[in-house]
């Protein structure tokens, strides 16, 4: 049977929120060999081979197609990408964790500096008053440069950074940075701030599938019933069951039932947005639907995975 090779973070904060994201959908990771092994299993679906690797191999993995489907921050895949990232990934899902901004930033000292516009005026006169051009330090070379260029700034060149990006300024190796950022308060104890319009990136945690990668019966069924208990997993936070006395009109079960996400079904049972749920069923015991009850839901399988059917149409044919 061909397996579908899935990567994962091997470690940190990453690994820990995908280990959660995956038993909440159903799938127990378990790691043989220890906690510090680079081996694991996949409980709850067949035909998954699990590979734990950093991010940055994820995203060459994925890209080159040596890895069906992996776990990866967006910045990471796009910065990698020998061309367009759609011609080699379909980006599945957005994780909802792993969250950071790829961002240009300056001196704080620097106080007539607020936009890309400002830099490329204070660049030229750097250029002209030192002869060289001011110095950009990011692990990002490929993004910088084509966010550079789209926003018309040429006085500049790229110092590729080996260590901690946001130092580079203080240590006297760069004028600028491009870095990923969370929070800000790493970049603000260096003495720098974020350039107003220099967001490149706002990216997060992942879900690629390689669109070079080997895709066969097998595999496709095995990424469905992946897919499918994620999608389930999805719909079931969403919603809550709703349980009432039946015996009220269609017209006034459907004016209490009037947001998008809900569903009626026979015999006094419903799907109703859990923001909307406590509204909902004073609703229903005022109608003369008491007692009401409510149950939150684990799963919510459909007949139609949108997700997988997005992944399909675009793989390539042939």
């Amino acid at each position: 049977m061909s397996k579908l090779i899935l990567a994962i973070p091997s470690k940190g904060r990453l690994k820990d929120q995908t280990d959660k994201y995956l038993a909440e959908a159903g799938f127990k990771l378990k790691q043989i060999g220890g906690d510090r092994a680079y081996s694991a299993e996949l409980k709850g679906v067949e035909g998954v081979e699990m590979r734990l690797m950093s991010a940055s191999e994820i995203a060459r993995g994925v890209l080159n197609g040596e890895i069906h489907l992996g776990v990866t921050g967006e910045d990471l895949l796009r910065e990698k990408a020998p061309t367009k990232l759609e011609n080699d990934v379909h980006l599945l899902k957005a994780l909802g964790f792993g969250h950071a901004n790829l961002i240009v930033a300056a001196p704080q000292s620097w106080i007539d500096v607020e936009s890309m516009a400002d830099l490329d005026e204070v660049g030229a006169a750097y250029q002209e008053k030192t002869g060289h051009r001011m110095r950009v330090a990011t692990k990002y070379l490929r993004l910088a440069r084509e966010f550079f260029a789209q926003k018309g700034v040429g006085h500049y060149r790229i110092v590729e950074s080996a260590g901690a990006t946001e130092g580079a300024p203080a240590s006297g190796t760069a004028e600028l940075i491009v870095d990923i950022t969370s929070t800000g308060s790493t970049l603000v104890a260096n003495g720098l701030k974020i350039i107003a319009d220099g967001q490149i990136l706002a990216s997060e945690a992942q879900l690629a599938a390689s669109k070079k990668a080997d895709w066969n019966s097998q595999t496709l069924e095995t990424l469905r019933a992946l897919l499918d208990n994620i999608e389930a997993r999805q719909r079931a936070k969403q919603l809550c069951q709703i349980k009432f006395q039946s015996g009220m009109s269609e017209s006034v079960l459907q004016d209490i039932f009037d947001m998008p996400q809900s569903r009626l079904f026979p015999n006094g049972e419903a799907f109703c947005p859990s923001n909307d749920v406590q509204l909902v069923c004073r609703k229903l015991a005022a109608a003369g639907g008491a007692p009401v009850s409510v149950q939150n839901l684990e799963y919510i399988f459909e007949a139609d995975n949108p997700v997988f059917k997005r992944f399909l149409d675009d793989l390539p044919q042939g």
